[in-house]
């Protein structure tokens, strides 16, 4: 059984992560028609492990004998200025993500939902490495400067830290 804030917080929660993914997949998009290849197959991970973040969410809901609302598309932004502008923003997105997992830790205390309290720390520690991955890739931009972004997009593969999409 899940609890019905719990179940409308969670909900709330897959529509964010499906945006998410979109937001990503838009930003490879972007790179790729930029040339940065490299840059956009680390975007492409990304999106496609926002999309398994989604399903774990509905997956959890339906065994809980919740009701996943799947929500309807939002087009994300099609420009993103330069590298760095971008994953500024993909910072900030995360950080918006972070506290939006814990608003449902919250929920989840409030309502002594001891489950799915339990069962969300999986995604308070993702958020951590989520930040830290896109905080040493935002450092590695200021180390090489515009003049280095070659460099960079080759190597950018290397700094996801390990993060494997299908979890």
């Amino acid at each position: 059984m899940i609890y019905k804030k719990v179940e409308e917080i969670l909900n709330v929660q897959v529509q964010k992560e499906d945006y998410s993914s979109q937001l990503y997949l838009a930003m490879a998009s972007w790179a790729e028609n930029q040339g940065y290849s490299g840059v956009a197959e680390w975007l492409y991970a990304q999106a496609e492990e926002e999309r398994m973040h989604m399903l774990k969410i509905v997956r959890y809901m339906n065994e809980r004998d919740g009701v996943a609302v799947i929500p309807g598309l939002e087009q994300p932004p099609k420009e993103f200025g330069s590298l760095s502008e971008m994953f500024d923003a993909v910072l900030k997105h995360e950080q918006y993500i972070s506290k939006s997992i814990n608003e449902i830790v919250a929920v989840c205390i409030e309502e002594k939902d001891y489950t799915t309290h339990n069962w969300v720390q999986w995604f308070v520690e993702e958020q951590i490495e989520e930040e830290a991955s896109v905080k040493d890739i935002i450092d590695k931009l200021n180390l090489v400067g515009d003049n280095n972004l070659y460099m960079f997009d080759r190597d950018i593969l290397g700094m996801r830290g390990g993060a494997n999409p299908s979890a």
